[in-house]
This record gives C-alpha cells, sequence and structure tokens, in this order.
C-alpha cells in the first residue's frame, strides 16, 4: 500500500501545525468503491485512519447492512491532514492535497466514487451541491482528466444528528454497492462481482 500513502508533506503550514500525523486511505489499492470524505477528526488523526470515530461506525453499520466490509472498500479523504478545530478545511488546502486525491482515484480505477458530506461532494464535482436533496444522484465528473461516476452521498455523522436522514444514507450505499456491482458474501471480507437480483 506503499504507493499511495503520503508520507511527508509540508504545503499547508496550518494543517501541519494541527496535525499529528498525515493519515492516508485506506482499503484494497483495486476497490471498485471508493468512499471520499473531507479530512481526518480528532479520532482519525490519532489512530491514523479515516473514518473511525462515531461517524466511522456509522459508515461500518450500513456496509455491513448492504453486505460489504470496511476491507472491501477503500476510504480516503480530500485532505489528509486534520484541520484545527475541526473545522472545514480551505480551498487552497483541498488544492493542495488535490493531486494526491487524484493519484489515489487514478490507480484505484474505482467503478464508483462516493462523496461522503458536503466539501467532498463540491470539491469533486466543482460546483455547490446541496447534499439532503441530492443525496442517490449519480453524476459524470471529469476527475484528473478522467471520465468517473460520483455518487453524493450524506456524511455518516447527518444520522446521528438527524435520524430521519438514517434511511437516505442507507439507500445511497445500497446504490453504491449496486452501481460497483458489489454483493457481500456476509462476513468473509470478500467481494464478488456479482449483480443484485
Amino acid at each position: 500500500m506503499d504507493s499511495l500513502e503520503v508520507t511527508a508533506c509540508t504545503r499547508c503550514p496550518e494543517l501541519v501545525d494541527s496535525r499529528s500525523q498525515i493519515v492516508n486511505g485506506t482499503g484494497p489499492e483495486d476497490a471498485d468503491l471508493l468512499f471520499v470524505g473531507e479530512g481526518p477528526g480528532a479520532t482519525e488523526d490519532r489512530e491514523g485512519e479515516p473514518f473511525v470515530g462515531r461517524s466511522g461506525s456509522v459508515l461500518d453499520d450500513h456496509l455491513r447492512d448492504v453486505g460489504l466490509l470496511r476491507e472491501d472498500v477503500r476510504i480516503t479523504n480530500c485532505v489528509r491532514c486534520r484541520p484545527p478545530e475541526n473545522r472545514d478545511p480551505t480551498k487552497v488546502e483541498l488544492e493542495h492535497c488535490r493531486g494526491y486525491l487524484e493519484t489515489e482515484i487514478a490507480r484505484l480505477d474505482p467503478e464508483v466514487i462516493v462523496t461522503l458530506g458536503k466539501v467532498p461532494s463540491e470539491h469533486l464535482l466543482e460546483r455547490s451541491v446541496a447534499v439532503t436533496e441530492e443525496a442517490g444522484t449519480v453524476e459524470d465528473a471529469r476527475i484528473g482528466g478522467t471520465a468517473r461516476r460520483v455518487l453524493i452521498c450524506l456524511h455518516p455523522a447527518a444520522t446521528l444528528y438527524d435520524r430521519s436522514q438514517t434511511d437516505t444514507f442507507a439507500e445511497t450505499l445500497e446504490t453504491a454497492a449496486e452501481l460497483a456491482g458489489l454483493e457481500g458474501s456476509e462476513g468473509s471480507g470478500q467481494a464478488r462481482l456479482d449483480g443484485f437480483d
């Protein structure tokens, strides 16, 4: 997995000061499903893995519900360093990290990219996105010069703050699994390339 790891970067002085480590993506380098979040939070910064806090538990639970495991998919972020006070990354910070993300996407060549929340949706689609209204929508976007399928999804934390969003989140993950042609084999950690019935 070394090929997709950023081991040293000092492009964003504020993020260098606020991070305890660079948080790289995790999961197979040939995963058909790529989840892209905004950036590491406190737990991710401490543990060095994306989506391992409360939001990560929500994501893991919903992946299981559609027959997938965390090990079946790749999870990464728009920026790899924790912004201070968990603020949104700035446009400049997003641009500084864009090359790393585009390289990861190009090497992975996923069937579907799932954007978890407003920041990654707007960053990859390059337009403003009303995530609660557009969740579950698939768009073609040019990323690094290549056409990619992007599925807009709520951030898992949205379901913690507003339980009424749970169904939308669950349905979007079902769509993601279908689009990627993945049907989990309950608990084996292996994803099969079968379609859904």
